[in-house]
C-alpha cells in the first residue's frame, strides 16, 4: 500500500477525530462556566457536590470513563445499547471530562479579578450579570487562554482514546493498517496528522490571544 492511499484512509479517522475534539470544545467549554459557578456557590452543599464531581473527572483516567459511560447503562441498569451508541458514549465522555478541567480554570481565573472592580461597576450601576459578562468575563478569557490552548492541544491527542469503546477514529485506523501491512509507516502518518492538527490549534489559539492583548 502507497502512503498516499495510507493517508487517505487515515483521513476518514481523522474526519472522526475532527467531529470528536469540536463537539468536545462546543459543550465542554460552556458547561465548564456552569461547572465554575457551582463550584465557587456560597452554598457549602451545592459547592461540595461540584467539588466531589471536579475531583472525580480529574482524578481518574478518561478511558476508564469512556468505558463507564458505554458500558454502565447495560451493566448498572440493565439497558441494551446499538452500536450507534459508541459515537454518543464518546462524546460525553469527553465532555464530562472536559469541563471538570475547564471549571477548575475558569474558577482560577474569576477568582484572580481584583475585587475592586466589582465594587467600582456596583459605584457605575451596573447589576451583578451585567459586571460579570462585559467587565469581568472578557478579562478572564484573556487571562486563561494559555492553560485553555494547553487543554485543547492534549484534547487532540485525547481523542486517540476513543479507540476504548471501538469508535473508529484516526488512531484506530493506524493500528488496523500497520497490522495488516505489517509497517510502522501508518504511525508516522498518523503522527504527522496530528501535528498538523496541534500546530493549527496552537496557531488559531495564538491569534485570539493577540486579538486580546489590548487588556494588557
Amino acid at each position: 500500500m502507497s502512503i498516499v492511499q495510507i493517508f487517505q484512509l487515515l483521513a476518514e479517522g481523522m474526519g472522526v477525530s475532527i467531529y470528536i475534539f469540536v463537539v468536545t470544545l462546543l459543550f465542554s467549554l460552556p458547561l465548564g462556566l456552569l461547572i465554575s459557578f457551582g463550584r465557587m456557590s456560597k452554598n457549602s452543599i451545592v459547592s461540595g457536590i461540584f467539588k466531589i464531581y471536579i475531583s472525580v473527572m480529574r482524578g481518574t483516567p478518561l478511558m476508564l470513563q469512556l468505558m463507564v459511560v458505554y458500558f454502565g447503562p447495560y451493566y448498572i441498569f440493565g439497558i441494551h445499547v446499538s452500536n450507534s451508541y459508541r459515537m454518543v458514549a464518546a462524546l460525553i465522555g469527553f465532555v464530562i471530562n472536559y469541563a471538570a478541567y475547564f471549571a477548575e480554570i475558569y474558577r482560577g481565573g474569576i477568582q484572580s479579578m481584583d475585587r475592586g472592580q466589582y465594587e467600582a461597576a456596583e459605584v457605575l450601576g451596573y447589576s451583578k450579570s451585567q459586571t460579570f459578562f462585559v467587565i469581568i468575563l472578557p478579562q478572564v478569557i484573556k487571562r486563561i487562554l494559555p492553560p485553555v490552548t494547553n487543554e485543547v492541544i492534549t484534547l487532540v491527542k485525547d481523542t486517540s482514546l476513543a479507540f476504548t469503546i471501538s469508535v473508529a477514529e484516526m488512531f484506530t485506523t493506524a493500528k488496523a493498517l500497520a497490522s495488516s501491512q505489517t509497517s510502522m509507516m501508518p504511525f508516522v502518518a498518523a503522527a504527522v496528522f496530528y501535528y498538523v492538527f496541534n500546530f493549527v490549534v496552537a496557531y488559531v489559539m495564538e491569534f485570539f490571544e493577540k486579538k486580546l492583548s489590548y487588556y494588557r
